[in-house]
């Protein structure tokens, strides 16, 4: 979608020829038609993503213009408290419900949950794995895997001899079907995406005390600051520090 929009700016340009004036006018020209700071600075990200590449990865170019991203207001983190979670899972097919649940206790991402495969389960050691080249951070995942998560495995014995989550036997593609959106709309859920369970498992546990070095581990996050959007939502830490003030008294 990107690469055809700048085909209008950029066909026939080699890379080394394209200048500082040509990004302005690309953010400029993406800007005007009326989309988001995030929409064009998706397409800027595809054109620095191919100059950094063709620099440093391909040595075509000796050097390329700095992109400067569009400033995007940060959004609030989307999670769901647990009785919308219960709402939610009694809406969703079996099928969509057994992924979502798994999702809830191991906050894996959607990929990593509909291609987890038997070989990657330990049941007795109740540990599962995601390895390097199937995780977002190109690092291994470890998963312990709680009581509840194991129950969901155990489940799915018999559906299909190399993936765990499957429907009518086969792997799963898509999360986002009408059935999910149709659910979110029976249990009263909006704005919410299947993304936001890994959200809403990493808000869980930090609310739970989970330090946030812990939580950059189990969900596999390439660095700490990922993690700091979640840390307002447990402020344990600061109350020692509130009521070590002195107590003020009122007269009236």
């Amino acid at each position: 979608m990107h690469l055809r929009w700048l085909d209008d700016y950029l066909r026939g340009r080699t890379l080394d020829s394209i200048t500082r004036d040509d990004i302005d006018l690309l953010t400029k020209s993406r800007s005007s038609e009326g989309v988001t700071n995030a929409t064009t600075n998706r397409t800027l990200a595809v054109v620095r993503a191919i100059l950094r590449r063709a620099q440093h990865e391909w040595e075509w170019i000796d050097k390329h213009p700095k992109i400067k991203m569009l400033p995007e207001p940060k959004k609030r983190i989307r999670w769901l408290t647990h009785d919308e979670a219960d709402r939610l899972l009694r809406e969703l097919p079996t099928h969509l419900r057994d992924m979502a649940r798994f999702t809830l206790e191991t906050g894996l991402r959607q990929s990593n949950v509909s291609g987890l495969t038997w070989s990657q389960v330990d049941i007795d050691r109740k540990f599962a794995w995601i390895h390097p080249d199937q995780a977002k951070a190109k690092k291994a995942i470890p998963v312990p895997l709680s009581e509840a998560a194991i129950q969901i495995i155990l489940e799915q014995k018999g559906k299909n001899d190399t993936y765990i989550f499957t429907y009518g036997g086969n792997k799963i593609r898509n999360v986002s079907t009408k059935a999910w959106w149709k659910a979110l709309d029976r249990a009263g859920i909006k704005d919410f995406r299947w993304h936001d369970l890994r959200h809403t498992w990493a808000s869980w546990m930090v609310q739970n005390g989970c330090p946030l070095h812990v939580l950059q581990e189990l969900g596999g996050w390439s660095n700490y600051e990922m993690v700091l959007r979640y840390a307002h939502l447990n402020s344990d830490h600061l109350s020692k520090y509130v009521n070590s003030l002195p107590s003020n008294k009122v007269t009236h």
